[in-house]
């Protein structure tokens, strides 16, 4: 019994892929686009989320920082998820505890920088003010969602990018979104140094 809810586990995770390669490529395709812009033109990415994605958006930000794959010149991000002083600091001042990342990116952000946000329901109130922070200083804001996009998605304007896993079982959307920042990091180092073969 273990064994065989153990194999359905891999074929979830298989067939929730296969069937969103189609549609996440183009908003992936979108958020590459908007790191390499951000990045050649001298900008950061601040990377953030909650829990299981605050995780994510730090082995995001090392990928850019110390690299993915290939050997290549460091990119500028940041996890705004990995300093425990500045995170528990408004709740320790009994301030709103929802700006916890919001502050950051008003401290942080500047104009053409990128906002990557992970969630897997789209509601979270520290996300949702640290999008708006965002806009706030006429930055790009890349969000990885669950299957409705839920409250971040309605926030987004034109130019930011929606990656949105058709799937509403947690561990089945991080799955997607662990492979969509490495399709990012990839694109990324493709546009920077060339095509190269995927061994």
């Amino acid at each position: 019994m273990l064994e065989q809810r153990i194999q359905q586990h891999f074929i979830d995770s298989a067939d929730l892929k296969y069937h969103a390669a189609q549609a996440l490529s183009h908003p992936i395709a979108a958020a590459v686009q908007a790191v390499l812009a951000c990045v050649t033109s001298g900008g950061k990415v601040l990377a953030c989320g909650n829990g299981a994605s605050a995780a994510e958006a730090q082995q995001f930000a090392a990928f850019c920082v110390a690299g993915f794959e290939r050997e290549r010149p460091e990119l500028a991000a940041l996890a705004l998820t990995a300093d425990s002083t500045l995170l528990t600091a408004a709740a320790a001042a009994s301030q709103d505890a929802a700006q916890q990342f919001a502050r950051q990116v008003r401290a942080l952000g500047q104009a053409g920088d990128v906002l990557l946000a992970l969630s897997v329901t789209g509601n979270d109130a520290n996300l949702l003010a640290a999008t708006e922070a965002a806009h706030e200083r006429d930055m790009t804001v890349v969000v990885l969602t669950g299957r409705t996009g839920g409250k971040l998605a309605a926030l987004l304007r034109e130019t930011d990018v929606l990656i949105s896993v058709p799937h509403d079982r947690a561990a089945r959307v991080r799955e997607v979104h662990a492979l969509a920042l490495h399709c990012l990091c990839d694109g990324v180092d493709a546009q920077l140094l060339g095509e190269q073969e995927i061994p």
